[in-house]
């Protein structure tokens, strides 16, 4: 299978984004424990009470290190300290930057599995990203028979179980994306239409102008990103 070849580098210290350009960002969640005491000072009021309200400590901590990571981010291109970014909110919870930073045409989207997290940047178009842990899943046939359009769930059907599981993330997250990037969220899951197979990378079949790349992350991991228009260059930055 053929996915963007990522070579996750370090970010340059001046970061530039022009609109045909999008910027991809491999987060590590796992901090220790004086990194995440330095992380929660980063956030505001509202999001530490909402770290507060994960039962499991490890969910509670990922939260922590995933959104004082998206404020170190986007702290670089806003040219602003992580704890003076601003959020606001669309319907359906996802976060946009606050009016303040409307001049910056700065797009984004946060993702994270287990340790791991992607955040996609671009700059004057909406973006999604998705990333899950492939992981094996005793009712894979029937998830895919109801997110899935039929065509899909021969795909998946028709596959050796370890193929299966590769491919029914696969399928996911290039379907995540897109909605992430859309902002419709989750309930239209069924209704986005997706072309691969367990050696051709994934097309998006759907009306408009938008953009699929799957990306090389970390073994047993899927992800993908949408973005509204043409990908001319996609970057890949790892934070250290």
């Amino acid at each position: 299978m053929t996915v963007f070849n990522n070579n996750w580098l370090p970010a340059p210290t001046n970061l530039t984004l022009s609109s045909d350009h999008v910027h991809i960002w491999k987060i590590n969640l796992n901090q220790s424990e004086s990194q995440l005491q330095s992380s929660r000072k980063t956030l505001s009021s509202d999001e530490i009470a909402r770290a507060e309200r994960f039962y499991f400590p490890e969910h509670r901590q990922r939260f922590i290190a995933g959104r004082s990571s998206l404020r170190f981010i986007l702290g670089r291109y806003l040219g602003v300290e992580p704890s003076q970014v601003e959020f606001e909110y669309q319907t359906r919870g996802k976060p946009l930057l606050a009016a303040k930073f409307a001049d910056s045409n700065l797009f984004f989207n946060l993702s994270h599995s287990q340790d791991l997290a992607l955040c996609g940047v671009s700059c004057t178009r909406t973006i999604g990203v998705d990333l899950e842990y492939i992981r094996p899943m005793s009712d894979l046939e029937n998830l895919a028979k109801r997110f899935f359009l039929p065509r899909e769930y021969e795909v998946v059907k028709s596959l050796a179980l370890d193929q299966q599981q590769q491919v029914f993330f696969r399928y996911w997250t290039c379907k995540e994306a897109y909605l992430k990037a859309t902002g419709d969220g989750l309930v239209q899951l069924e209704q986005i239409e997706i072309f691969l197979t367990s050696t051709e990378p994934a097309k998006l079949l759907v009306s408009g102008n938008w953009s699929l790349r799957e990306l090389a992350l970390a073994n047993n991991f899927a992800a993908a990103v949408v973005v509204a228009g043409t990908i001319g260059d996609l970057y890949s930055w790892e934070m250290i």
